[in-house]
């Protein structure tokens, strides 16, 4: 049986959080279609409120804390990358785009992603197209064409009944493990090589100096 690795970001704030409960439904769904294909799955998962002072640090200091770093390294490595943020202001949250602002730009060039997001009402669905997959878009990864909303009304009885969310997980999930399937398995990168999340060419000094201009 093969094995290919998933890492899932969670940028919820509250713990427990609708977030991480969408994030948990996703990679469960995407689990279960990898596996009638013979092919079991790691799933890294990433609470990123638990990374929150180290990526703040990072984006001041060009820094990665050794946890971060692994963090980092796990994310660019996977096979692919299921990414769920609450909607606040009409958009992702600032934690969910501190991270991304943390990655080489080219670091998920290819990479499959499914894309999940929460609000308190419907109303702020469309965010997913207009705010998250133009961002992963700009970063050359590949989003599958569904991305899965959930509002508060979708938890209870009161949600979509045209659409349940357990049906657009099914179809985003299923999307992603055929994009997974497409896909050779990624190497694995060395956690203790800062090229791997700096980028090729690039180093602390590079780094360092170019924030000295800033």
């Amino acid at each position: 049986m093969q094995t290919r690795r998933i890492a899932v970001l969670s940028a919820g704030l509250s713990n427990p959080s609708s977030t991480r409960m969408l994030a948990d439904r996703i990679s469960a769904a995407t689990t279960a279609k990898l596996a009638q294909h013979d092919v079991s799955v790691e799933l890294d998962v990433f609470e990123l409120r638990d990374y929150a002072h180290d990526i703040t640090n990072n984006l001041l200091t060009g820094f990665a804390p050794p946890a971060l770093e692994s963090m980092i390294n796990a994310v660019v490595s996977a096979d692919a990358v299921i990414a769920v943020t609450p909607i606040f202001s009409t958009s992702y949250s600032g934690l969910f785009k501190s991270f991304i602002d943390i990655l080489d730009p080219d670091a998920l060039t290819g990479k499959p992603v499914l894309i999940g997001a929460n609000a308190g009402t419907a109303r702020h669905s469309l965010a997913i197209d207009y705010a998250i997959r133009p961002l992963f878009t700009y970063l050359h990864a590949e989003p599958v064409s569904t991305g899965v909303f959930a509002a508060s009304s979708d938890w209870g009885g009161a949600g979509d009944q045209v659409a349940p969310l357990s049906e657009r997980i099914e179809r985003a999930a299923g999307e992603l493990a055929d994009a997974v399937l497409r896909r050779a398995p990624e190497e694995s990168l060395d956690p203790f090589d800062p090229a791997n999340y700096l980028g090729e060419g690039r180093s602390f000094g590079h780094l360092l100096g170019g924030l000295a201009g800033e």
